[in-house]
């Protein structure tokens, strides 16, 4: 299910102070960037992720981590994205 604006707006919030735990180098989206990526958010479900200068651009590469994982993006600001999986139990996020 997409996130509305106000869940979105709620996820910045929570994700502003946070340093991104997964980096994207030069060989853009790989297999295990994004395994890296699934294991950040079944630890800590609302993740960043920095997208350094690759053979995407960081629009496809945002988009392409979001498929792999099943994550909803929840912000994109400059080469930092915000990702968002809710876990099925034990979630810290139970209101969204």
């Amino acid at each position: 299910m997409p996130l509305t604006g106000k869940q979105r707006r709620q996820l910045r919030a929570l994700g502003h102070h946070l340093e991104p735990v997964v980096i994207v180098g030069q060989s853009g989206v790989t297999e295990g960037v994004i395994a890296a990526v699934e294991q950040a958010l079944h630890d800590h479900e609302l993740i960043k992720v920095k997208l350094n200068e690759g053979p995407e651009t960081r629009q496809e590469a945002a988009a392409r981590i979001a498929e792999g994982t099943g994550a909803e993006q929840a912000q994109l600001l400059g080469r930092t994205a915000l990702f968002f999986k809710k876990r099925k139990e034990k979630s810290k996020f139970e209101k969204l």
